[in-house]
């Protein structure tokens, strides 16, 4: 896997990351009612779920390239149109005023409430299969390259959601989060987005 894909994916996912989510609002409602370290182990247990979701797409790929790899192109034309569709709901959503509403509830155990938000959430798994055939080689090593990218991915929103959880708790307040960051965040990254999914579909 050359490193023209690898920043290719890394600037696929990034807008992702950085849009705010179930998961991203729970692990920001527990740096801004607890502390740092509430919201750390919070991501931790969203990482965690992440990889139960690249463990199960990584081999589902392989299996499906093996057995049809016509139903492969097909599943990745989808991962297209499936960008395309976020990007959409992205920039609607980036026109419409509106606060982001945080969970208030303090979770005793961040880790297992984050683990399961990520694994219990359909989207996430959703993105996994729209975005890693985009990027597979079939033939070479598929679950092997589904993994170093799922580890990518995970690293990022490791990084990404540890220092949204340092800011948050530092300030103790939502400011990081607050409507106009929010439009301005989901605008840039919808338009990325449509960018990526022309990008990949004409690859």
């Amino acid at each position: 896997m050359d490193i023209h894909t690898l920043l290719l994916f890394v600037a696929t996912v990034l807008p992702l990351i950085c849009v705010p989510g179930p998961d991203m609002l729970y692990i920001a409602s527990q740096a801004i009612s607890g502390d740092v370290r509430a919201g750390l182990r919070a991501t931790a247990g969203v990482c965690t779920g992440y990889a139960l979701h690249s463990l199960l797409v990584a081999f589902g790929l392989a299996a499906v390239i093996t057995t049809s790899p016509v139903l492969f192109h097909a599943l990745r034309w989808a991962g297209v149109a499936y960008l395309i569709y976020l990007a959409v709901r992205l920039l609607r959503s980036a026109m419409r005023p509106g606060l982001i509403a945080l969970p208030t509830a303090q979770v005793t155990s961040q880790l297992r409430r984050g683990f399961f938000t990520a694994a219990l959430n359909p989207k996430g798994m959703m993105i996994y299969f729209a975005l890693l055939p985009q990027f597979v080689h079939p033939g070479h090593a598929v679950a092997w390259q589904a993994m170093l990218l799922s580890a990518i991915f995970i690293a990022l929103c490791a990084l990404v959601y540890s220092a949204l959880s340092v800011v948050l708790a530092r300030t103790g307040k939502a400011g990081g989060l607050s409507d106009r960051r929010r439009r301005c965040v989901e605008g840039v990254s919808g338009g990325m987005l449509i960018a990526a999914a022309a990008k990949l579909a004409s690859t």
